[in-house]
């Protein structure tokens, strides 16, 4: 029952001391589900959310799809599944120098960039929708990814998905310091997952912005279905699966319904029985992965897919700002919104060739090194 080939080092882990780093082939499935979730969020924030964009009420335009697009938004929730799956399968084995170099250079690039964009847009342009209020020292904090931390709005209206990952980066570092084995991986994810609980019902401020209570279902999910993958099936391990989607259709119920009382029902569908479809989908399916049952599916180019998504993620929301307003009085609302998707996924391919490829690999080069290494290297 094991989803992929067992470790290369033969018979059974050590209950300590570092795990060996496991070559595993690519799984491009996680390319594909990492491009759906992108996609189910711009097609929320284009069709379903932005009333403002269009002038009138987004899910009146688009009825025939209302419901799809309003459960877009839940596209960060398998974010979060797929996360939990790759950081511990990118953890096993590695450093935390190596890891903090790889998490550094996989998102930064693409963000410095977008973050220098939208300060050139909202001050040199005439473009208001979706403008932060911010002056040129929050755009600078904003840099740094940390603005939350520091009380500063985010410059974009998807970062703040970025500052949950960073904080699951850092509490996972915990275990990357001592080494990732799988005692340590299922100890991390016990603690967790019972610190996530207590943080619920405690309802303190600074706890749950620490333990995430809401989203840390979904990571510790994740992270079952990398053992899963790599270590073959158990109860233990399923089990985490089941409260992990336990927890999180609580928290997704949570999360939508006080959107609907917000702006009520007919303006945000999303009835409890179709957010229960979408978490059960999204579990089945990186359950599917984690049990090798889409090892089929081997497109090349789901790689470069998987790889502009994250650019897709964050520059979407704000061509849209640009684009949609400019042109919702003369072109069919249908043709806007695709034309508009497409420009998104062409400029985030512009995105992953020009500044995202070639910075990780710059920042590879600069940070990947040790100075012992840097030194060495130096002598002919």
């Amino acid at each position: 029952g094991r989803g992929a080939p067992p470790p290369a080092v033969p018979g059974a882990e050590p209950s300590t001391g570092l795990a060996p780093p496991v070559r595993q082939p690519r799984l491009v499935e996680l390319d594909l589900l990492r491009f759906v979730a992108a996609f189910a969020v711009m097609a929320f924030h284009y069709m379903a959310a932005s009333r403002s964009l269009w002038d009138e009420s987004p899910v009146v335009l688009f009825a025939p799809v209302k419901y799809f697009a309003t459960l877009g938004i839940l596209g960060v929730e398998l974010f979060f599944l797929i996360s939990g799956f790759v950081i511990l399968m990118s953890a096993w084995g590695h450093s935390l120098r190596r890891f903090a170099v790889s998490r550094f250079a996989r998102l930064f690039p693409a963000y410095w960039f977008t973050v220098i964009a939208l300060y050139v847009l909202y001050t040199y342009t005439s473009v208001e929708y979706f403008k932060p209020n911010l002056d040129t020292v929050g755009y600078v904090i904003n840099l740094t990814m940390l603005q939350e931390a520091f009380g500063v709005i985010p410059a974009g209206g998807v970062f703040w998905s970025l500052w949950v990952e960073l904080k699951f980066y850092f509490l996972i570092s915990i275990v990357v310091i001592m080494g990732v084995n799988l005692r340590r991986a299922l100890g991390f994810m016990w603690v967790w997952l019972a610190a996530a609980i207590f943080a619920e019902w405690l309802q303190n401020d600074l706890v749950t912005e620490i333990v995430m209570p809401r989203q840390a279902p979904y990571f510790i999910a994740g992270m079952a279905f990398y053992l899963i993958y790599r270590e073959g099936s158990t109860v233990t391990r399923w089990g985490f699966v089941l409260v992990g989607y336990a927890c999180s259709l609580y928290a997704a119920l949570e999360r939508m319904q006080s959107r609907i009382d917000l702006v009520g029902i007919k303006n945000f569908p999303a009835p409890p029985p179709a957010v229960i479809v979408w978490i059960t989908v999204i579990y089945v399916l990186m359950a599917a992965v984690a049990l090798g049952w889409l090892r089929w599916v081997r497109w090349r180019a789901l790689t470069t897919v998987g790889a502009l998504t994250y650019p897709l993620y964050l520059v979407h929301q704000n061509v849209s700002a640009v684009l949609i307003p400019e042109f919702r009085e003369s072109i069919n609302p249908w043709v806007l919104a695709g034309g508009t998707m497409l420009a998104s996924i062409l400029l985030s391919y512009a995105v992953y060739r020009l500044v995202d490829r070639p910075g990780q690999r710059l920042l590879r080069r600069l940070m990947g090194r040790s100075p012992m290494e840097q030194r060495q290297a130096s002598v002919p």
